[in-house]
């Protein structure tokens, strides 16, 4: 985070959609995911008394990531500094963090569902940035809307690819072969 937050990174992260939406946002999150990993193993396990499934944990952060998402945040958190300060602490630690806690306490089917959602909004979102007309971000071009809107399908389709490979050859993997 310390990297993150210098300014030079700073600057050219936020000089674009791309970098915002697809650089930043998930590079907090990612911290307070590696934060929820390094935490002692008697204070996460405080932490999870209440996320006993992983669901409550989940809600919590796609609930977060969901408001610090929407074009209006981004430009709030660009434009306001107690808006990027509740930014860079909500994403860590009410996003990565219960994430880390809960990723693998959910069943793997609701892993897949969160997979496949992820996918999901990102070719929704991105056909979303394509498709209308007018700027929804104050702070940036119709050129970065249009260009954020194909990285957001292209990682849409990378990342498909990437788990539905992974499924099929762990799925192979893990089964004896007949003999």
């Amino acid at each position: 985070m310390a990297a993150l937050a210098l300014p030079p990174v700073l600057r050219w992260m936020e000089s674009s959609m791309i970098g915002v939406m697809l650089g930043q946002v998930p590079l907090l999150v990612t911290a307070g995911w590696l934060f929820g990993l390094a935490l002692p193993r008697r204070f996460a396990e405080w932490l999870s008394r209440w996320n006993e499934n992983g669901l409550p944990g989940l809600l919590l952060a796609i609930s977060v990531l969901s408001f610090w998402i929407l074009p209006r945040s981004v430009d709030a958190s660009l434009n306001e500094p107690l808006m990027r300060l509740a930014k860079w602490m909500m994403l860590p630690l009410l996003t990565g963090l219960p994430l880390s806690l809960s990723w693998k306490r959910l069943h793997p089917i609701a892993r897949g569902v969160v997979h496949a959602n992820v996918i999901s909004m990102l070719v929704v979102m991105g056909w979303l940035y394509l498709a209308v007309p007018a700027r929804v971000c104050n702070s940036y071009l119709l050129s970065q809307q249009n260009a954020l809107g194909r990285m957001m399908i292209a990682l849409a389709i990378v990342l498909a690819a990437f788990w539905s490979l992974r499924l099929f050859v762990a799925g192979t993997a893990s089964k004896p072969a007949n003999r």
